[in-house]
């Protein structure tokens, strides 16, 4: 089976022979464009305390994340919507991957600006049996340094693949998250974070259960100082 990376880059080709003429250089030059103007000094990073939060998951029921932690470790993971094919590629594989997450005691948590409908849409086009939570007005991205707007010729492309985001998203921002994915500790203390301005890489699966790995055995080690 592929990796994670392999499948988008699989569909980024596919993408590449198939699109109009000049919209992969577009993207491109977007993604570029973004990388040499996103503050990333600005978001939260590894050894910070992640904020707490409460969303709606996709049927309206709030989820918060202090709860969540309640319960063991946190996988949460800021992903742009539904509507793109790369995020879907992620979800999945981490999906797959939720049996590996859950032995570790640890629960994943999606968080996109779609509404609610469009997350349960997500879900369950997708099979997922993890959180999907809905962050209106990307409030709880803002939190995390992750929200920048959409420039004008990317909000042409959209709309003409009928993915409007005012429509997606119940506002008229255009605004979105970095896809980023931050594995947080019983403390609220984020323990690995990976946050990539070009929305077609995504953190592998198998680095986060390297992460909750690594979470278990500190666990343990301080577990057998205070015996």
């Amino acid at each position: 089976m592929m990796g994670l990376q392999e499948e988008l880059d699989a569909y980024r080709a596919e993408f590449i022979r198939n699109a109009p003429p000049g919209r992969a250089k577009l993207y491109d030059e977007k993604v570029e464009e973004l990388r040499r103007r996103f503050p990333l000094h600005a978001t939260l990073k590894t050894g910070d305390r992640a904020p707490d939060f409460t969303l709606p998951d996709a049927l309206g029921r709030p989820v918060s994340l202090a709860e969540r932690l309640h319960q063991g470790p946190a996988v949460v993971t800021f992903y742009r919507g539904g509507w793109c094919p790369y995020c879907n590629i992620q979800l999945r594989a981490y999906q797959r991957a939720l049996p590996e997450i859950a032995a570790l005691g640890a629960r994943i948590i999606g968080i996109s600006p779609q509404l609610p409908d469009g997350s349960l849409t997500t879900a369950e086009a997708n099979k997922l049996d993890f959180d999907v939570l809905s962050d209106l007005g990307n409030g709880v991205a803002r939190a995390f340094g992750l929200v920048y707007a959409l420039p004008a010729e990317l909000r042409v492309a959209l709309r003409s693949n009928g993915k409007a985001l005012p429509r997606i998203n119940g506002d008229d921002s255009w605004e979105l998250p970095l896809p980023a994915t931050y594995v947080i500790a019983n403390d609220g203390r984020i323990a690995h974070a990976a946050i990539e301005v070009d929305y077609r890489r995504r953190l592998e699966p198998e680095a986060i259960v390297a992460a909750l790995q690594s979470l278990d055995a500190t666990f343990a080690s301080c577990a057998g100082v205070n015996r």
